[in-house]
């Protein structure tokens, strides 16, 4: 118990040590104004002007409404995204005639960036709010879907195979088998589709959002406020890191074997 108390303790020690390294980069490179021709920190704030502007956020009554707007925005749109990509994926994986039906015109929708769906966006959506959204479903999406139709064509055939030979039925196998097996990839999927959503907040609160961090990261670059421009990309770096932990904390809780497998090692 001491040693995986002191483990972790020094795990969480290296990765702040890692983060006030790289803020200790960040200021020696804009204090030095370094110029390397292909990238340059002359024009990029450094720590304590953004950090001044954080604070400034934080004390002003808008910080609510912009948090509020971009949370709704992204969990709606994560939420929707998550049930369709479960659900597709799971047909997919799992029937022929999903995946030649349902995979081909998915696979050509899925390099498609989400900026370019703004002009169809407005145009199939009454509301700004809803295109929006929209935005982040996209985004979300097709991690969730493709991760969870590996996680389904990953699951071991001598399982199935198994639970077969002892008289399962398709949803007895489908349930106590295939789920179970695919569980790991889909909380996978739905990590990074949540980091993804996140992603896709700038693109989408620039169609005619009137808050929201998206849209606070964007109106600073319209007026050329360059530390509210990094405030707002921390702020979304933060808010997409925490909720990416709490939807892979959730799904720890619904694999307890894992943790169990974890311990043993």
């Amino acid at each position: 118990m001491a040693s995986f108390f002191n483990g972790n303790l020094r795990r969480t020690a290296w990765r702040i040590a890692a983060l006030v390294l790289c803020v200790v980069a960040w200021h020696l490179a804009t204090r030095e104004r370094i110029n390397l021709g292909v990238v340059t920190f002359q024009n990029v704030p450094p720590p304590g002007e953004v950090a001044e502007s954080a604070w400034s956020l934080l004390q002003s009554p808008l910080v609510l409404q912009h948090l509020g707007a971009s949370l709704h925005r992204v969990f709606i749109g994560f939420a929707l995204a998550a049930v369709a990509g479960v659900a597709l994926g799971l047909a997919i994986g799992r029937a022929r005639w999903a995946e030649d039906t349902l995979l081909p015109p998915l696979e050509v929708l899925r390099p498609i960036p989400a900026v370019a769906w703004i002009p169809l966006a407005i145009l199939m959506f009454p509301s700004s709010e809803a295109s929006m959204v929209f935005i982040t479903f996209v985004g979300a999406l097709f991690p969730v879907l493709l991760n969870t139709v590996h996680g389904v064509e990953a699951v071991d055939a001598r399982l199935v195979a198994s639970a077969r030979s002892l008289g399962a039925g398709r949803l007895a196998v489908f349930r106590e088998v295939i789920l179970p097996g695919a569980l790991p990839s889909v909380v996978t999927g739905l990590a990074i589709g949540m980091g993804t959503a996140w992603f896709c907040l700038v693109t989408a609160e620039m169609i005619s959002g009137q808050f929201g961090i998206g849209y606070y990261t964007w109106m600073s670059y319209t007026i050329q406020n360059y530390a509210d421009i990094v405030v707002g990309m921390l702020f979304i770096g933060v808010l997409g890191m925490g909720s990416s932990a709490l939807v892979r904390r959730a799904g720890q809780a619904l694999m307890p074997w894992r943790a169990v497998q974890e311990k043993r090692k």
